[in-house]
């Protein structure tokens, strides 16, 4: 059976030294732009009557299958959905963005393809790509793309997750499928396997399967604006432990969307066990919003998703009865 740690990436050991960063980062500015909301999916900047969202992602491991397909169209698309899906889950609205790209080899045709991603992430989430870096470095072998998107937030509509209860319910919105997390993990199980990322899968290659843009969730900010809406979650790497960085409660998922061929393709390959799929991938889940009753059979009628759990006093993450942060 494999794991995300086998695979060389350890989850916990990661968070451990994240705590271990930010435990030496004490300094706080003096003056205004005073921050209001930091270790979220997004921290928020005072800036009077409104306050600057910011956040910073990349497309970590991804990269590598596009260089294997030596497609590079779409990776930018990854990019710019994996910080402003950040942006949203606050109820921020994105606005710009910059990039930061660094190679070993620069290389004209990729960067073109790169940038042409770029912006049709950036069309998609009404964004503007003002600026950013691109450096030819001797200790990166290959590519890493990654981006700071900036955005506005009302700090009076700001969502945190501090205002669910008991008894709310988990609205999931459907994934495009594996979208930035978890590819150290597929790469090494299609590898080991012996299979090839040319091989067939439906009516594409396994590699295009994995190389398919994460969604940009832009219908977000519409709903937080037509409904209640107590907390959100974007579903990245930990998968459902995302739902633990809202609020200590405890989260049932008794109902999940049904995932994609992908990640079953995934599990069989490696023989892993469900709770392990659920806390590397989204499994079919990428956005979650938590309401409560009336405004999730609301979500129901007019959108792409379904009610997937609830929320219960207590703490962590629970799918069918088997506790997923064990």
């Amino acid at each position: 059976m494999k794991s995300y740690a086998d695979a060389g990436v350890d989850i916990r050991r990661e968070e451990k030294a994240v705590k271990s960063l930010l435990s030496g980062l004490k300094f706080v500015r003096r003056g205004p732009g005073q921050p209001i909301l930091t270790n979220h999916y997004a921290s928020v900047i005072d800036a009077g009557e409104i306050g600057i969202a910011i956040t910073t992602d990349g497309v970590g491991t991804k990269i590598k299958v596009a260089e294997i397909m030596n497609s590079f169209t779409t990776i930018g698309i990854d990019c710019v959905a994996m910080n402003v899906n950040d942006l949203y889950a606050i109820n921020a609205e994105p606005v710009a963005m910059v990039d930061y790209i660094a190679t070993n080899r620069p290389d004209e045709r990729i960067m073109a393809e790169i940038g042409e991603g770029l912006n049709r992430g950036c069309e998609i989430a009404n964004i503007t790509l003002v600026g950013g870096e691109t450096a030819t470095l001797d200790i990166v072998n290959g590519w890493d793309l990654s981006g700071t998107v900036i955005g506005f937030v009302d700090k009076n509509r700001m969502i945190t997750g501090e205002n669910i209860k008991h008894g709310d319910f988990i609205f999931a919105i459907p994934s495009s499928g594996i979208h930035s997390n978890g590819l150290t993990l597929a790469r090494k199980l299609i590898e080991e396997n012996g299979l090839s990322y040319h091989d067939r899968f439906g009516n594409h290659t396994i590699g295009e399967e994995l190389l398919i843009p994460t969604r940009i969730y832009s219908e977000v900010p519409g709903i937080a604006e037509r409904h209640e809406i107590h907390g959100m979650a974007h579903i990245t790497g930990g998968g459902l432990l995302n739902l633990k960085r809202l609020k200590r409660a405890r989260f049932v998922i008794d109902s999940p969307l049904k995932p994609q061929k992908i990640f079953t393709f995934l599990q069989e390959l490696g023989n892993i066990n469900l709770d392990e799929m659920y806390r590397t991938f989204n499994m079919g889940m990428g956005f979650m919003i938590i309401c409560d009753e009336k405004t999730a059979e609301e979500l129901r009628i007019e959108m792409e998703g379904d009610v997937v759990g609830h929320v219960e006093e207590g703490e962590g993450v629970y799918l069918e009865e088997v506790r997923v942060d064990i």
